[in-house]
Formats: C-alpha cells, sequence, structure tokens
C-alpha cells in the first residue's frame, strides 16, 4: 500500500484447539498451526501492537498519524532508494505491516482463501518462499518504477512509502491461477469462475487503476503476480524459483534457534526391569509416540526433529 494514496493492494490444518482457553488456544494454533496460520497472525499480532501503540501516543498528546508518519519511515518500503539503503529491513518488514483494518482484513481473507488452495499442491516452505519473495518483487518494481518513470517526481519520490501484504499475497494467487488456470471456483453473485479469467481481471483492475490514484500500489501488485506467475511456471519446468529464500530462512533459523534434543533416560535395560518398572516405561514410550503422531497429524511428517523421527522409527520396528 501507498500510504500517501491509500493503497490497500482451504487449509488442510488450521491450528491447534481452543478448549483450555483463547490465550493458550491461540499460542497452541500459532505453534502447532500451518505456515498459512503463522503468517496470517504474524499479520495481525502486528497490527494489533501498531494499534496499540497509536493509541498510546494518543494519550501523551500526540496525534495517532503523526505516529504512524514516522513508523511508516522505519518499516515502510520507500520509494528513494537512499533511503532504502539506510534502512534495508523495511523490504521485508512492509510486507506484514496494515495500519488499517480493512486492509488488513483484505489481505488475511485473501491469503488464507487461496494459500489453502496453494497448499493442496505445494509444500508450506515454498508458501513462506512465495510470500516473501513476492513481497520483494512487488516491492522492487514499486520502487523501480518511482525512480525511473517521470510521472512520478522527485517530491513524490521523497515522501512515499509503501505497506501491506498485498503483492505477497498476489503473489500467492497468482500462483494458484497459472497452475491451475481452467479449474473452476465459486463467486458470490457471479458463479463459477476459471482461475485464470480471476487473474486476467484482477491484473487488468490494477493496470487501470495505476493512473486513478494509488499507482505505486498498483504497480507493487503487479510486482507479487509477477513473481507468482513466474514460480508456477516454473515449477511446471520442476524448478522451484522459491528455494533459494527456503535455504536461507532454514539457515538462520540454525543460527539463531538452539537445538532442542530428546534425551530419554532409564536406570536399567528394560530386560532387566520388574513388572511395574516395565510397564512404566512401555506406558512413557507409547505417550511419547503418540505425541509425535499428533504433531505429524498438526502439521505433517516434515515438522518432526530428526531425534522425534528416529523415536518413531525405532517404536515401528
Amino acid at each position: 500500500m501507498n500510504w500517501n494514496t491509500q493503497h490497500t493492494m482451504y487449509n488442510r490444518n488450521p491450528g491447534g484447539g481452543f478448549s483450555e482457553g483463547i490465550g493458550k488456544g491461540i499460542k497452541s494454533s500459532f505453534q502447532n498451526g500451518s505456515s498459512l496460520i503463522k503468517l496470517i497472525y504474524i499479520n495481525i499480532g502486528l497490527f494489533l501492537v501498531i494499534t496499540i501503540l497509536a493509541a498510546l501516543f494518543n494519550l501523551t498528546g500526540n496525534t495517532g498519524q503523526d505516529f504512524y508518519s514516522i513508523l511508516l519511515e522505519w518499516i515502510g518500503v520507500p520509494a528513494y532508494p537512499h533511503y532504502l539503503l539506510i534502512r534495508p529491513w523495511t523490504l521485508f518488514t512492509y510486507m506484514f505491516t496494515h495500519f488499517e483494518f480493512l486492509h488488513l482484513l483484505f489481505n488475511m481473507a485473501w491469503l488464507f482463501w487461496f494459500g489453502s488452495l496453494f497448499l493442496n499442491d505445494f509444500t508450506q516452505k515454498q508458501l513462506v518462499g512465495v510470500y516473501i519473495l513476492g513481497g520483494i518483487s512487488g516491492a522492487s518494481l514499486y520502487i523501480g518504477s518511482y525512480t525511473m518513470f517521470p510521472y512520478f517526481d522527485e517530491l513524490t519520490r521523497l515522501s512515499s512509502w509503501a505497506i501491506g501484504a498485498s503483492a505477497s499475497v498476489m503473489a500467492i494467487v497468482f500462483a494458484v491461477c497459472i497452475y491451475h488456470p481452467q479449474q473452476k471456483i465459486y463467486m458470490f453473485l457471479i458463479g463459477p469462475v476459471k482461475l485464470i479469467y480471476l487473474a486476467l481481471f484482477t491484473a487488468l483492475i490494477d493496470i487501470l487503476s495505476i493512473q486513478h490514484g494509488n499507482a505505486g500500489g498498483h504497480i507493487a501488485h503487479l510486482g507479487g503476480a509477477l513473481f507468482g506467475c513466474c514460480f508456477s511456471l516454473g515449477m511446471k519446468r520442476n524448478k522451484d524459483l522459491s528455494y533459494p529464500i527456503i535455504k536461507l530462512l532454514e539457515l538462520v533459523k540454525k543460527l539463531f534457534s538452539p537445538k532442542k534434543r530428546i534425551k530419554v533416560k532409564y536406570k536399567k535395560n528394560a530386560s532387566k526391569m520388574n513388572d511395574q518398572e516395565y510397564n512404566a516405561y512401555k506406558k512413557a514410550k507409547e505417550n511419547k509416540t503418540n505425541e509425535i503422531l499428533d504433531k505429524i497429524s498438526k502439521s505433517g511428517y516434515e515438522s518432526l526433529t530428526r531425534e522425534e523421527k528416529a523415536l518413531l522409527f525405532k517404536a515401528h520396528k
């Protein structure tokens, strides 16, 4: 979204339950939910934090608009390349940031809908990869357009920033539409529509809207859509364009997340245990196996650690 012009750019595992309360339910659904759920939670969580901080800022006698203007420069991606060199992290933070509820609601609805369809064909890691690279693609086209086209004067370049998950969401939408162009979905008041027509209509709306305000935002949409198309065309040729960002994220996770090792110690060998000790040992082993199986049902086999996979293998020998 271009803040100056008000740009507003079926998952198999939704997450954990809420039987233990809302707080624990949210924590459980985030920890055990799919990457799609995590992306949605991150967007919603950051929106709530920003909204609360804005309210606190108001209580100090300032205005919320002042707060948003200051924050925008630190987490929004700038149209002026020099600003990006000073704050390079904004290339990533902008795609998780929303200042308006309707902007957030619209993006998260599309993300949940098409993200669920995406996971029918691709992995959770690829979903995250397309989300991030789609956002980067949208930001790159946004910055490039403001730099190259005379339509954007110097003052506009210096005072424009973009926020929102729209480009990232568009990447996922177009990835699905291009991968299954003839698949039909039912749209309210319209009826069944082929995905390829939905993609073309969405792109056409953005193209036609460029000259009617929020030009940078609509261009960012097209940048995300372009990456989504390239991703699907690449996958049809067995080339995964999201692979580099997936490996980078795995490396970051490995560097900053301490390894958790499962250590099970017993005082005696199973063959030397009495009946009571053996029964307790057997029950503990069954409970651990059930926990691993529950984790597979919630997050898939790929979510298991190396130790959990080894324990599962031994349990089925």
